[in-house]
């Protein structure tokens, strides 16, 4: 059953962020109510997702070196500050169209390489994938980019800053709750 859940929300994840790309009148017809249903379905994607992972039986795949460890830990916090306004306050990552979705493909890539088992890789790949493919649909939707002013380098020392406290904290709790991701 862990694997239907998994794969469901990880459907549903893609379902409801690719809904207003693939099925614009539709969405416009929703109005704003539209937002919050797709804010419910997000909930439960993620929802399906964490249950149905932590209820699949360990299928081994893969045993990923013990350095990829190290690596991971590199790309989340690459990922983290990606994942911040950065892109759109800072001089770094200005002229990158996706630097959310850049980053969440390092988040998702990161945890690849350190699970080796058929849960993580449905679930971790899964998500490498839709976050390709909204690029993808993206760009075709809106095929007009223009970056905004770049912001300052202090403005992106700032928030790199606080990627790495974001990221001590992040750990902290993935540990509580998982494996740590901190090597002892």
């Amino acid at each position: 059953m862990g694997f239907v859940l998994l794969i469901l929300g990880v459907a549903l994840w893609w379902a409801a962020h690719l809904f207003k790309r693939v099925m614009p009148a539709q969405r416009a017809a929703m109005g704003n109510g539209g937002k919050g249903a797709v804010a419910l379905a997000l909930v439960a994607a993620v929802l399906l997702m964490i249950f149905g992972y932590r209820m699949t039986d360990f299928i081994h795949v893969w045993s990923p070196p013990s350095f990829m460890i190290h690596i991971n830990n590199l790309l989340v916090l690459i990922a983290i500050f990606m994942m911040s306004p950065a892109g759109q306050k800072g001089r770094l990552l200005n002229k990158m169209r996706h630097p959310m979705l850049a980053g969440f493909r390092a988040w998702a890539f990161a945890h690849l390489l350190v699970n080796g088992d058929l849960a993580s890789i449905i679930l971790f790949g899964g998500l490498f994938l839709w976050a390709m493919v909204e690029v993808v649909v993206i760009n075709r939707a809106e095929p007009e980019w223009t970056p905004a002013e770049p912001g300052t380098y202090g403005k992106d020392a700032m928030f790199f800053v606080a990627s790495i406290v974001l990221f001590g904290i992040i750990g902290y709790i993935h540990g509580l709750v998982g494996p740590s991701p901190f090597p002892s």
